[in-house]
């Protein structure tokens, strides 16, 4: 599901470059041209996921033994550093109209072309950022992101288009190509920072973390006291390890069994969970960590 995704992110980025471009060639907008020059960072960027989804869902090998989720997030890098390419390519294009305006050339058609090409971003942005929650898709969460701002920065182009087209004020179009352009650089800084957060393993969400918690408070029946829970993302994996004590006396088929029970929550929570646990005596109790019932 998510590489069929990522590989018609790719179909439609091109639907909507082709419609964004025809709609600046027929007025001549550098703020539309501005548009249409964003989309072409769509169609790279799609690329990219493809491949880096592609990638992330090859098995475990010797030199990955941990699996290669990681490399969404080299995607989502590179996406948010051809964002802000985007956006320099466009604040020159915008400078130059400042220095030369022009009249726009049938608004009207323009706008209504445009129109049609935004609707279609709105739709799929949605679903990409659904789709990216549901399987931790840091790459299709980064792509649908990217053109939900796309969405913003069309409808702002759309409405200034309308008054300048109304007012004759033609200043307005490359004002409007610089505020997207300064958008657009907003939008690839936070794609960036997310990816860059996630190659530092950054922990769960604090509303995930507190649900990792209460499974294994809920399903260590047997188990004396559960502490230093860790958790870290790679992807759509979560690696979730933790030390468990339990009596002296206890059999390790015992505590094993208690182990299974546990990894077997959280893997039906969390479908891509790593769990590894750590099992001590009662001697190493803490009494400081999650709560056993």
């Amino acid at each position: 599901m998510v590489r069929r995704t990522a590989a018609m992110t790719v179909v439609v980025a091109c639907v909507v470059l082709g419609i964004k471009y025809a709609a600046y060639t027929v007025t001549g907008s550098v703020a539309l041209f501005s548009d249409a020059l964003e989309s072409i960072v769509n169609v790279v960027a799609g690329l990219v996921a493809f491949w880096a989804v592609s990638v992330s869902y090859k098995p475990a090998d010797d030199d990955h033994p941990f699996g290669h989720t990681k490399a969404e997030y080299f995607s989502a890098v590179v996406e948010g550093v051809l964002i802000v390419l985007a956006a320099l390519l466009i604040l020159r294009e915008a400078w130059g109209a400042f220095e030369a305006p022009r009249g726009l050339e049938a608004p009207v058609l323009g706008i209504a072309i445009n129109g049609v090409a935004t609707v279609i971003n709105l739709a799929w942005a949605t679903y990409l950022i659904r789709l990216g929650r549901e399987h931790r898709s840091p790459a299709l969460d980064a792509d649908g992101r990217h053109i939900m701002a796309d969405v913003v920065t069309s409808v702002g182009v759309l409405a200034g288009l309308a008054v300048a087209s109304a007012t004759g004020w033609s200043v307005l179009d490359p004002a409007l190509a610089a505020l997207v352009a300064l958008n657009i650089l907003r939008e690839g800084w936070k794609v960036v920072a997310k990816s860059l957060s996630g190659l530092m393993d950054q922990a769960l969400e604090p509303g995930d973390d507190a649900r990792v918690r209460e499974i294994i408070s809920g399903t260590a029946e047997g188990a004396l006291e559960v502490h230093d829970v860790r958790s870290r993302l790679a992807g759509r994996a979560v690696f979730i390890e933790f030390h468990m004590v339990v009596s002296s006396a206890m059999s390790v088929g015992d505590a094993h069994v208690i182990c299974d029970r546990i990894e077997d929550a959280l893997q039906e929570a969390f479908a891509e969970a790593r769990v590894l646990i750590h099992v001590e005596p009662e001697a190493e109790a803490k009494q400081v960590g999650v709560p056993v019932l």
